[in-house]
């Protein structure tokens, strides 16, 4: 059966992810005054990490194609949500990913681990050795000596940064880590494993990626349309 067309909803939704992260770090940094004995600035934290968690799930739609169907319309959204999130790039990253799901689970895979070390930890660090560049590190360091001028210390880290490097353990854990760890069935032609089905803790914890089989068997689903494979 061929997917139900796009239309203007993946657009529409990437621009709500996109106000949702941009809104809340706006009034993150210019307005907010945290009280750090308050379990407030906590949740807000966490919230604004799933926020980025969004934009690069906006940006792995776009790999697929799934924003919109105008492919400079979808490439320029992608571009842009993986720019915002630690200054990823799009580009770059979107023949890795095509190689991720070519070779899912193989020493060709770059999301998976060398074989040798399959523990969270070696593994996620040769994830981001795999991913992140210098000069990604660079541009984060001008940005935030640049944001520390204008808002709050306490802010930029609080709102910032900390939630940039909660998405990415985010991201790592429930959209690679548990999907791909482990044995696999041998009729279990894309070594991906699926969460529960229990939509809304699908969602909160990575978008519906934790339905990852069904992510690798209908890579045409955009991320809000995953649980409906479920």
């Amino acid at each position: 059966m061929a997917p139900a067309p796009l239309g203007r909803k993946g657009v529409a939704v990437a621009a709500a992810v996109f106000a949702g992260w941009a809104g809340l770090l706006t009034f993150s940094l210019a307005f907010y005054e945290p009280n750090w004995r308050s379990p407030v600035p906590y949740l807000l934290v966490l919230v604004q990490a799933h926020l980025y968690t969004g934009l690069f799930i906006t940006a792995h739609d776009a790999m697929h194609g799934l924003v919109s169907a105008n492919k400079r319309i979808n490439n320029t959204i992608g571009t842009i949500a993986a720019g915002l999130f630690a200054y990823n790039w799009f580009p770059g990253q979107l023949p890795m990913h095509h190689a991720h799901h070519r070779h899912v689970g193989t020493q060709d895979d770059p999301d998976f681990h060398d074989g040798k070390h399959p523990g969270f930890l070696p593994w996620f660090l040769r994830f981001a050795w795999n991913y992140v560049t210098w000069w990604q590190i660079a541009l984060m360091a001008i940005t935030y000596n640049v944001l520390k001028i204008w808002f709050p210390q306490a802010n930029v880290i609080a709102f910032w940064m900390v939630p940039a490097l909660l998405a990415t353990f985010q991201l790592f854990f429930f959209g690679t880590y548990l999907p791909h760890r482990g044995e696999h069935a041998p009729d279990n032609m894309h070594r991906s494993r699926s969460q529960f089905r229990h939509h809304l803790w699908a969602f909160v914890s990575c978008y519906f990626f934790g339905y990852h089989y069904e992510h690798h068997d209908q890579p045409y689903l955009p991320w809000w349309r995953l649980w409906q494979a479920k």
